[in-house]
């Protein structure tokens, strides 16, 4: 009988609304999701071809003209 190493349990996100980013300026969004606690923070330009995996602990922000125009976690 195989022995399958235990699945690992994902760290917690903070608790934080997107939406509460969206019309801050890129730097000062990036900068508050960080002290929030997000491990990882992905600015990217509109209409950028990304994949679709989900990354605990993630939050990415549709930025254009220095804006966030957009922010969704994963």
């Amino acid at each position: 009988m195989a022995v399958m190493a235990p699945i690992p349990t994902p760290a917690a996100e903070p608790q934080d609304s997107p939406d509460s980013y969206v019309g801050l300026a890129a730097e000062d969004a990036e900068r508050r999701a960080r002290e929030r606690g997000w491990s990882t923070v992905r600015s990217l330009p509109p209409g950028t071809f990304i994949t679709m995996e989900y990354l605990a602990g993630r939050l990415n922000f549709e930025v254009a003209d220095g804006t966030v125009k957009r922010c969704w976690k994963g």
